[in-house]
Protein backbone atom coordinates (compact mmCIF):
# COMPACT_ATOMS: atom_id res chain seq x y z
CA UNK A 1 0.00 0.00 0.00
CA UNK A 2 3.01 2.15 0.74
CA UNK A 3 6.16 3.15 -1.32
CA UNK A 4 8.17 2.62 2.27
CA UNK A 5 6.85 0.99 5.21
CA UNK A 6 4.44 2.99 7.08
CA UNK A 7 6.59 4.69 9.69
CA UNK A 8 6.97 7.87 11.40
CA UNK A 9 9.90 10.36 12.20
CA UNK A 10 10.97 12.65 14.71
CA UNK A 11 13.15 15.38 15.05
CA UNK A 12 13.24 18.17 18.14
CA UNK A 13 14.89 21.62 17.97
CA UNK A 14 16.91 22.98 21.21
CA UNK A 15 15.58 25.82 20.89
CA UNK A 16 12.81 24.56 23.31
CA UNK A 17 9.77 26.09 25.17
CA UNK A 18 10.94 29.00 26.95
CA UNK A 19 10.32 28.32 30.25
CA UNK A 20 12.08 25.20 29.95
CA UNK A 21 15.54 26.46 28.33
CA UNK A 22 15.62 29.76 29.96
CA UNK A 23 19.17 29.96 30.96
CA UNK A 24 21.95 29.79 28.35
CA UNK A 25 25.43 31.04 28.49
CA UNK A 26 26.80 33.65 26.82
CA UNK A 27 28.58 31.20 23.79
CA UNK A 28 24.70 30.06 23.60
CA UNK A 29 25.34 27.04 25.55
CA UNK A 30 22.14 25.76 26.83
CA UNK A 31 22.97 25.32 30.55
CA UNK A 32 19.30 23.34 31.17
CA UNK A 33 19.95 20.38 33.56
CA UNK A 34 18.66 16.91 32.64
CA UNK A 35 15.39 17.05 34.57
CA UNK A 36 14.65 20.25 32.46
CA UNK A 37 15.00 18.77 29.32
CA UNK A 38 12.90 15.91 30.22
CA UNK A 39 10.22 17.87 31.56
CA UNK A 40 9.98 19.31 28.32
CA UNK A 41 9.72 16.56 26.57
CA UNK A 42 6.64 15.07 29.02
CA UNK A 43 4.89 18.34 28.85
CA UNK A 44 4.65 18.21 24.94
CA UNK A 45 3.62 14.67 25.28
CA UNK A 46 0.97 15.27 27.52
CA UNK A 47 -0.19 17.87 25.51
CA UNK A 48 -0.61 16.50 22.23
CA UNK A 49 -0.91 12.94 22.23
CA UNK A 50 -4.71 13.16 23.22
CA UNK A 51 -4.96 14.47 19.48
CA UNK A 52 -2.98 11.75 17.88
CA UNK A 53 -5.15 8.92 16.14
CA UNK A 54 -4.23 5.28 15.38
CA UNK A 55 -6.03 4.61 11.96
CA UNK A 56 -7.12 0.67 10.77
CA UNK A 57 -7.76 0.71 7.22
CA UNK A 58 -9.65 -2.33 5.70
CA UNK A 59 -9.52 -2.12 1.26
CA UNK A 60 -10.02 -4.46 -1.32
CA UNK A 61 -8.35 -5.14 -4.17
CA UNK A 62 -10.37 -3.40 -6.74
CA UNK A 63 -12.49 -5.83 -9.19
CA UNK A 64 -11.18 -6.77 -12.43
CA UNK A 65 -12.87 -7.66 -15.50
CA UNK A 66 -11.76 -10.98 -16.99
CA UNK A 67 -9.05 -10.87 -19.40
CA UNK A 68 -9.75 -12.59 -22.73
CA UNK A 69 -6.46 -14.32 -22.61
CA UNK A 70 -4.14 -15.92 -19.55
CA UNK A 71 -0.89 -15.31 -18.24
CA UNK A 72 1.20 -15.22 -15.37
CA UNK A 73 2.30 -12.39 -13.46
CA UNK A 74 6.15 -11.70 -13.86
CA UNK A 75 6.02 -11.34 -10.29
CA UNK A 76 5.46 -15.33 -9.66
CA UNK A 77 9.15 -15.83 -10.82
CA UNK A 78 10.69 -14.22 -8.65
CA UNK A 79 10.08 -16.40 -5.58
CA UNK A 80 8.63 -13.35 -3.35
CA UNK A 81 5.65 -12.14 -1.85
CA UNK A 82 6.62 -8.58 -2.08
CA UNK A 83 4.70 -7.87 -5.13
CA UNK A 84 1.52 -9.43 -4.24
CA UNK A 85 1.62 -7.94 -1.23
CA UNK A 86 1.75 -4.36 -2.31
CA UNK A 87 0.92 -4.93 -5.51
CA UNK A 88 -1.45 -7.44 -5.73
CA UNK A 89 -1.95 -10.15 -8.37
CA UNK A 90 -5.07 -11.46 -9.18
CA UNK A 91 -3.80 -13.71 -11.59
CA UNK A 92 -1.81 -16.66 -10.48
CA UNK A 93 -0.18 -19.32 -12.87
CA UNK A 94 -3.03 -18.04 -15.51
CA UNK A 95 -5.91 -18.59 -12.79
CA UNK A 96 -8.21 -15.49 -11.53
CA UNK A 97 -8.10 -15.11 -8.05
CA UNK A 98 -10.62 -13.51 -5.81
CA UNK A 99 -9.76 -10.55 -4.30
CA UNK A 100 -8.31 -10.74 -0.53
CA UNK A 101 -9.31 -7.64 2.04
CA UNK A 102 -6.23 -5.71 3.10
CA UNK A 103 -5.43 -4.75 6.38
CA UNK A 104 -3.04 -1.71 7.14
CA UNK A 105 -2.40 0.86 10.34
CA UNK A 106 -1.11 4.00 10.33
CA UNK A 107 -1.67 7.21 12.09
CA UNK A 108 -2.64 10.46 12.18
CA UNK A 109 -3.91 14.04 14.30
CA UNK A 110 -6.38 16.36 14.52
CA UNK A 111 -6.23 19.42 13.13
CA UNK A 112 -9.88 20.67 14.31
CA UNK A 113 -12.13 20.50 17.01
CA UNK A 114 -14.78 19.26 14.77
CA UNK A 115 -12.61 16.44 13.59
CA UNK A 116 -10.71 17.21 10.68
CA UNK A 117 -7.30 15.20 10.84
CA UNK A 118 -4.15 14.75 8.65
CA UNK A 119 -2.33 11.54 7.67
CA UNK A 120 -0.50 9.98 4.81
CA UNK A 121 -2.06 9.50 1.46
CA UNK A 122 -0.23 6.06 1.76
CA UNK A 123 -2.15 5.72 4.55
CA UNK A 124 -5.82 5.59 3.42
CA UNK A 125 -5.27 5.37 -0.30
CA UNK A 126 -8.38 3.07 -1.98
CA UNK A 127 -9.57 2.63 1.83
CA UNK A 128 -12.68 1.02 2.09
CA UNK A 129 -13.37 1.45 5.46
CA UNK A 130 -10.86 3.56 7.96
CA UNK A 131 -11.46 3.14 11.90
CA UNK A 132 -9.61 5.89 14.14
CA UNK A 133 -8.81 5.00 17.32
CA UNK A 134 -8.33 7.61 19.80
CA UNK A 135 -6.74 8.22 22.60
CA UNK A 136 -9.29 7.67 24.91
CA UNK A 137 -10.05 4.09 23.53
CA UNK A 138 -12.79 5.16 21.76
CA UNK A 139 -13.45 3.78 18.08
CA UNK A 140 -15.04 6.06 15.24
CA UNK A 141 -15.69 5.61 11.56
CA UNK A 142 -13.29 7.98 9.58
CA UNK A 143 -13.73 8.96 6.25
CA UNK A 144 -11.77 10.64 3.69
CA UNK A 145 -11.94 13.82 2.33
CA UNK A 146 -9.54 14.71 -0.35
CA UNK A 147 -6.38 13.01 -0.97
CA UNK A 148 -2.94 14.56 -3.26
CA UNK A 149 -0.89 11.77 -3.92
CA UNK A 150 1.52 14.16 -5.71
CA UNK A 151 2.42 14.83 -1.78
CA UNK A 152 1.51 12.03 -0.05
CA UNK A 153 -1.01 14.10 2.37
CA UNK A 154 -4.44 13.07 3.15
CA UNK A 155 -7.41 14.88 5.08
CA UNK A 156 -9.72 12.76 6.58
CA UNK A 157 -12.90 13.32 9.00
CA UNK A 158 -14.51 12.03 12.18
CA UNK A 159 -18.34 13.26 13.15
CA UNK A 160 -18.05 14.89 16.09
CA UNK A 161 -17.28 17.99 17.97
CA UNK A 162 -14.49 18.95 20.88
CA UNK A 163 -11.97 16.83 19.77
CA UNK A 164 -8.49 17.67 20.96
CA UNK A 165 -6.36 19.26 17.92
CA UNK A 166 -3.02 20.20 17.10
CA UNK A 167 -1.72 23.56 15.88
CA UNK A 168 0.32 23.41 12.55
CA UNK A 169 3.45 25.49 13.22
CA UNK A 170 6.01 27.14 10.74
CA UNK A 171 8.62 24.65 9.42
CA UNK A 172 10.55 27.28 7.46
CA UNK A 173 11.55 28.66 10.87
CA UNK A 174 13.09 25.50 12.11
CA UNK A 175 17.21 24.60 12.66
CA UNK A 176 19.21 21.88 11.88
CA UNK A 177 20.14 20.20 15.27
CA UNK A 178 16.67 21.12 17.01
CA UNK A 179 14.73 18.50 19.34
CA UNK A 180 11.24 17.21 18.06
CA UNK A 181 9.32 14.64 19.04
CA UNK A 182 7.46 11.68 16.94
CA UNK A 183 4.05 10.14 17.91
CA UNK A 184 2.15 7.71 16.22
CA UNK A 185 1.35 3.74 16.35
CA UNK A 186 4.10 1.90 15.39
CA UNK A 187 3.75 -1.92 15.33
CA UNK A 188 0.11 -1.26 16.32
CA UNK A 189 1.37 0.42 20.03
CA UNK A 190 -0.62 3.12 20.44
CA UNK A 191 0.54 6.87 21.40
CA UNK A 192 4.59 5.74 21.42
CA UNK A 193 6.69 8.57 21.92
CA UNK A 194 9.94 9.13 20.41
CA UNK A 195 12.78 12.06 20.07
CA UNK A 196 15.14 12.76 18.16
CA UNK A 197 16.91 16.06 16.34
CA UNK A 198 16.34 17.27 13.15
CA UNK A 199 19.15 16.07 11.05
CA UNK A 200 18.93 18.46 7.61
CA UNK A 201 16.18 20.22 5.69
CA UNK A 202 14.99 20.76 2.42
CA UNK A 203 15.88 16.81 1.18
CA UNK A 204 14.74 16.38 -2.36
CA UNK A 205 15.17 13.71 -5.21
CA UNK A 206 14.56 10.86 -2.99
CA UNK A 207 11.47 9.64 -5.52
CA UNK A 208 8.84 9.42 -2.68
CA UNK A 209 6.65 11.74 -3.58
CA UNK A 210 6.09 14.30 -6.86
CA UNK A 211 7.02 17.20 -4.49
CA UNK A 212 10.00 16.74 -2.11
CA UNK A 213 10.90 18.93 0.75
CA UNK A 214 11.41 16.63 3.94
CA UNK A 215 12.81 17.20 6.64
CA UNK A 216 15.67 14.55 8.07
CA UNK A 217 15.08 13.13 11.89
CA UNK A 218 17.27 10.55 13.15
CA UNK A 219 14.05 10.26 15.82
CA UNK A 220 12.97 6.32 15.98
CA UNK A 221 10.33 5.41 13.77
CA UNK A 222 8.97 2.76 12.50
CA UNK A 223 5.86 0.78 10.52
CA UNK A 224 2.49 2.37 11.81
CA UNK A 225 4.35 5.58 12.45
CA UNK A 226 3.41 7.05 9.29
CA UNK A 227 0.61 9.81 9.23
CA UNK A 228 1.75 10.90 13.08
CA UNK A 229 3.13 14.70 13.96
CA UNK A 230 6.70 15.49 14.26
CA UNK A 231 6.52 18.41 16.87
CA UNK A 232 8.45 21.04 18.21
CA UNK A 233 9.17 21.47 21.60
CA UNK A 234 6.21 23.87 22.10
CA UNK A 235 3.41 21.39 20.80
CA UNK A 236 3.31 22.83 17.49
CA UNK A 237 3.18 20.55 14.65
CA UNK A 238 6.38 21.03 12.02
CA UNK A 239 6.11 17.92 9.96
CA UNK A 240 3.77 14.74 8.96
CA UNK A 241 6.07 11.09 9.38
CA UNK A 242 6.57 9.48 6.38
CA UNK A 243 9.34 7.58 5.45
CA UNK A 244 12.12 6.20 6.36
CA UNK A 245 15.47 4.72 5.02
CA UNK A 246 16.04 1.04 6.20
CA UNK A 247 16.97 -2.30 5.09
CA UNK A 248 15.57 -3.86 7.80
CA UNK A 249 11.79 -2.07 7.19
CA UNK A 250 12.60 -0.87 10.93
CA UNK A 251 14.58 2.15 12.20
CA UNK A 252 18.35 2.57 11.08
CA UNK A 253 18.35 6.82 12.12
CA UNK A 254 17.16 8.58 8.60
CA UNK A 255 13.71 9.31 8.83
CA UNK A 256 11.61 11.82 6.53
CA UNK A 257 8.82 14.23 7.26
CA UNK A 258 6.53 16.22 5.35
CA UNK A 259 7.02 20.20 6.45
CA UNK A 260 3.85 21.84 8.04
CA UNK A 261 3.97 24.92 5.30
CA UNK A 262 3.23 22.13 2.57
CA UNK A 263 1.58 20.55 4.70
CA UNK A 264 -1.19 23.20 5.72
CA UNK A 265 -1.26 24.53 2.21
CA UNK A 266 -2.44 21.03 0.84
CA UNK A 267 -4.93 20.86 3.53
CA UNK A 268 -6.45 24.06 3.34
CA UNK A 269 -7.34 23.16 -0.64
CA UNK A 270 -8.48 19.86 0.54
CA UNK A 271 -11.00 21.07 3.30
CA UNK A 272 -12.66 24.03 0.96
CA UNK A 273 -12.63 22.32 -2.29
CA UNK A 274 -12.58 18.20 -1.70
CA UNK A 275 -9.62 18.83 -4.54
CA UNK A 276 -5.75 20.37 -5.09
CA UNK A 277 -4.96 22.80 -7.70
CA UNK A 278 -1.37 24.03 -8.90
CA UNK A 279 -0.09 27.02 -10.03
CA UNK A 280 1.45 25.89 -13.63
CA UNK A 281 3.96 27.29 -15.65
CA UNK A 282 5.01 25.15 -18.47
CA UNK A 283 8.80 24.86 -18.75
CA UNK A 284 10.91 21.60 -18.37
CA UNK A 285 14.36 22.58 -16.77
CA UNK A 286 17.75 21.30 -16.50
CA UNK A 287 20.41 22.53 -13.86
CA UNK A 288 23.37 24.61 -14.93
CA UNK A 289 26.05 23.01 -14.11
CA UNK A 290 30.03 24.11 -14.88
CA UNK A 291 29.63 22.46 -18.54
CA UNK A 292 26.46 24.20 -18.53
CA UNK A 293 28.05 27.66 -17.78
CA UNK A 294 30.83 27.30 -20.04
CA UNK A 295 28.71 26.45 -22.78
CA UNK A 296 26.80 29.29 -22.30
CA UNK A 297 29.73 31.99 -21.47
CA UNK A 298 28.33 32.43 -17.97
CA UNK A 299 30.88 33.68 -15.34
CA UNK A 300 29.62 30.84 -12.45
CA UNK A 301 26.80 27.99 -12.45
CA UNK A 302 23.80 29.47 -11.61
CA UNK A 303 20.04 29.36 -12.54
CA UNK A 304 18.09 26.86 -14.20
CA UNK A 305 18.37 26.20 -17.94
CA UNK A 306 15.03 26.54 -19.81
CA UNK A 307 15.42 22.49 -21.77
CA UNK A 308 11.54 22.87 -23.10
CA UNK A 309 8.66 25.26 -23.18
CA UNK A 310 5.18 23.47 -23.97
CA UNK A 311 3.33 24.98 -26.42
CA UNK A 312 0.20 27.50 -25.09
CA UNK A 313 1.47 27.44 -21.30
CA UNK A 314 1.91 30.53 -19.56
CA UNK A 315 5.82 30.03 -20.08
CA UNK A 316 5.52 30.50 -23.73
CA UNK A 317 2.79 33.72 -22.99
CA UNK A 318 4.76 35.10 -21.26
CA UNK A 319 8.01 35.03 -23.88
CA UNK A 320 10.17 32.50 -22.27
CA UNK A 321 12.33 31.18 -24.69
CA UNK A 322 14.58 27.33 -24.75
CA UNK A 323 17.67 28.06 -24.19
CA UNK A 324 16.54 30.97 -21.67
CA UNK A 325 18.43 30.60 -18.11
CA UNK A 326 15.80 31.61 -14.96
CA UNK A 327 18.12 33.07 -12.41
CA UNK A 328 15.65 34.79 -9.62
CA UNK A 329 11.97 34.34 -9.69
CA UNK A 330 10.15 37.02 -7.31
CA UNK A 331 13.27 38.55 -6.27
CA UNK A 332 14.33 34.86 -4.79
CA UNK A 333 17.43 32.94 -6.37
CA UNK A 334 17.00 29.91 -7.95
CA UNK A 335 18.67 27.43 -5.12
CA UNK A 336 17.25 24.17 -6.69
CA UNK A 337 14.99 23.01 -9.74
CA UNK A 338 12.81 21.26 -7.02
CA UNK A 339 12.59 23.79 -4.88
CA UNK A 340 11.88 26.06 -7.77
CA UNK A 341 9.37 23.68 -8.68
CA UNK A 342 7.77 23.16 -5.57
CA UNK A 343 7.48 27.04 -4.92
CA UNK A 344 5.42 27.50 -8.05
CA UNK A 345 3.31 24.44 -7.70
CA UNK A 346 2.06 25.70 -4.00
CA UNK A 347 0.95 29.30 -5.89
CA UNK A 348 -2.37 29.84 -6.96
CA UNK A 349 -3.46 29.58 -10.80
CA UNK A 350 -3.64 33.30 -11.62
CA UNK A 351 -0.77 34.59 -9.62
CA UNK A 352 1.89 36.59 -11.17
CA UNK A 353 5.78 35.77 -10.95
CA UNK A 354 8.67 38.15 -11.72
CA UNK A 355 11.44 36.36 -13.72
CA UNK A 356 14.82 37.21 -13.95
CA UNK A 357 16.27 35.81 -16.96
CA UNK A 358 19.87 35.59 -18.88
CA UNK A 359 19.18 35.46 -22.60
CA UNK A 360 22.48 34.85 -24.50
CA UNK A 361 23.87 37.41 -22.16
CA UNK A 362 21.04 39.66 -21.85
CA UNK A 363 19.66 39.92 -18.40
CA UNK A 364 15.62 40.46 -18.93
CA UNK A 365 12.75 40.83 -16.58
CA UNK A 366 9.38 38.15 -17.50
CA UNK A 367 6.15 38.51 -16.20
CA UNK A 368 4.08 35.42 -16.18
CA UNK A 369 0.42 34.28 -14.67
CA UNK A 370 0.49 31.25 -13.50
CA UNK A 371 -2.23 28.81 -15.17
CA UNK A 372 -3.45 25.59 -13.17
CA UNK A 373 -1.77 22.60 -13.47
CA UNK A 374 -5.08 20.45 -12.62
CA UNK A 375 -5.89 20.32 -16.42
CA UNK A 376 -3.07 18.10 -17.89
CA UNK A 377 -3.47 16.43 -14.64
CA UNK A 378 -6.87 15.20 -15.31
CA UNK A 379 -6.01 14.44 -19.29
CA UNK A 380 -3.43 11.79 -17.56
CA UNK A 381 -5.69 10.41 -15.41
CA UNK A 382 -8.48 10.44 -18.26
CA UNK A 383 -5.27 8.71 -20.42
CA UNK A 384 -4.28 6.25 -17.98
CA UNK A 385 -8.01 4.80 -16.80
CA UNK A 386 -8.22 4.09 -20.85
CA UNK A 387 -4.61 2.70 -20.58
CA UNK A 388 -5.96 0.65 -17.69
CA UNK A 389 -2.49 1.04 -15.52
CA UNK A 390 -1.69 2.34 -12.59
CA UNK A 391 2.25 3.61 -11.93
CA UNK A 392 4.12 4.41 -8.63
CA UNK A 393 7.91 6.13 -8.66
CA UNK A 394 10.96 4.08 -8.93
CA UNK A 395 11.92 4.20 -5.19
CA UNK A 396 15.19 2.36 -4.05
CA UNK A 397 13.55 -0.48 -2.36
CA UNK A 398 11.10 -1.14 -5.85
CA UNK A 399 14.30 -0.64 -7.47
CA UNK A 400 16.27 -3.45 -5.37
CA UNK A 401 13.02 -5.26 -5.41
CA UNK A 402 12.26 -6.02 -9.40
CA UNK A 403 16.48 -5.51 -9.98
CA UNK A 404 16.99 -2.61 -11.55
CA UNK A 405 20.43 -0.45 -10.76
CA UNK A 406 20.27 2.85 -8.64
CA UNK A 407 21.27 4.52 -11.91
CA UNK A 408 18.13 4.05 -14.02
CA UNK A 409 14.99 6.23 -14.36
CA UNK A 410 11.30 6.33 -14.66
CA UNK A 411 7.84 5.26 -13.50
CA UNK A 412 6.96 1.58 -13.08
CA UNK A 413 3.85 -0.10 -13.42
CA UNK A 414 2.30 -1.29 -10.23
CA UNK A 415 -1.55 -3.12 -11.68
CA UNK A 416 -2.03 -3.77 -14.88
CA UNK A 417 -6.48 -4.31 -15.75
CA UNK A 418 -6.66 -7.35 -17.45
CA UNK A 419 -8.08 -6.62 -20.95
CA UNK A 420 -7.22 -3.22 -20.90
CA UNK A 421 -5.52 -1.62 -23.47
CA UNK A 422 -1.80 -1.94 -21.71
CA UNK A 423 -2.17 -5.58 -20.75
CA UNK A 424 -2.69 -6.27 -24.84
CA UNK A 425 -0.08 -3.87 -25.92
CA UNK A 426 2.04 -6.41 -23.52
CA UNK A 427 2.57 -4.32 -20.71
CA UNK A 428 3.25 -6.02 -17.04
CA UNK A 429 3.41 -5.07 -13.88
CA UNK A 430 7.07 -4.43 -12.94
CA UNK A 431 7.85 -2.91 -16.30
CA UNK A 432 9.95 0.74 -15.82
CA UNK A 433 8.21 3.31 -18.25
CA UNK A 434 11.59 5.71 -18.83
CA UNK A 435 9.62 7.76 -21.76
CA UNK A 436 6.57 8.73 -23.37
CA UNK A 437 6.37 10.04 -26.85
CA UNK A 438 9.81 10.43 -27.03
CA UNK A 439 9.77 12.50 -23.79
CA UNK A 440 11.90 11.38 -20.83
CA UNK A 441 9.96 10.06 -17.73
CA UNK A 442 11.50 10.03 -14.44
CA UNK A 443 8.93 10.42 -11.92
CA UNK A 444 4.92 10.38 -12.16
CA UNK A 445 4.28 13.92 -12.40
CA UNK A 446 6.53 13.71 -15.52
CA UNK A 447 4.75 11.08 -16.60
CA UNK A 448 1.68 12.82 -16.07
CA UNK A 449 2.72 15.58 -18.03
CA UNK A 450 3.99 14.07 -21.26
CA UNK A 451 0.68 11.83 -21.26
CA UNK A 452 -1.17 15.20 -21.06
CA UNK A 453 0.44 16.39 -24.14
CA UNK A 454 -0.42 13.45 -26.20
CA UNK A 455 -2.33 14.58 -29.17
CA UNK A 456 -3.11 10.95 -30.86
CA UNK A 457 -4.67 7.82 -29.99
CA UNK A 458 -1.75 6.25 -29.82
CA UNK A 459 0.81 6.54 -27.09
CA UNK A 460 4.98 5.20 -27.37
CA UNK A 461 5.99 4.21 -24.48
CA UNK A 462 10.14 3.10 -23.80
CA UNK A 463 9.84 0.32 -21.46
CA UNK A 464 12.83 -1.21 -19.38
CA UNK A 465 12.85 -4.89 -18.14
CA UNK A 466 15.39 -6.70 -16.72
CA UNK A 467 18.04 -5.88 -19.44
CA UNK A 468 16.28 -5.57 -22.45
CA UNK A 469 14.81 -2.16 -23.32
CA UNK A 470 11.72 -1.47 -26.00
CA UNK A 471 8.99 0.65 -27.64
CA UNK A 472 5.65 -0.24 -27.10
CA UNK A 473 3.01 1.61 -29.33
CA UNK A 474 -0.61 1.57 -27.63
CA UNK A 475 -3.50 2.09 -29.08
CA UNK A 476 -6.29 3.94 -27.27
CA UNK A 477 -10.08 3.46 -28.75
Amino acid sequence: MTRFPLIALSCTALLAAPQVFAQAGNNGTCTCSPEQTSKAFTAVAKKSTPAVLFLKVESSIPDQEPSPYSYQSPYDSFGDDFFNRFFGSPYRGGQPQKPAPQMSQGSGFFVSADGYALTNAHVVKGADKITAVLNDGREMDATVVGIDTQTDIAVVKVEGKDFPFLTLGNSDEIDIGEWVIAIGSPFQLEASVTVGIISAKGRQNLRITDFEDFIQTDAAINPGNSGGPLLDLQGNVIGINTAIVSRSGGYMGIGFAIPSIMAKNIMDQIIASGSVTRGFLGVSLQPVDKDIADAFNLPRPEGALVSEVVKDSPAEKAGLKQGDIILEYNKNSIKSLQTFRNEISLMNPGSTITLKVNRKGEILTITATLGTASGQAGAAGSLIQKLGMEIDNLTPDLAKQLGYTQKEEGVVITKIKPGSAAALGGLRPGFLIQAVNHKKVTTVEEFNEALGQAENKRILLLVRQGNATRFYSIKLE
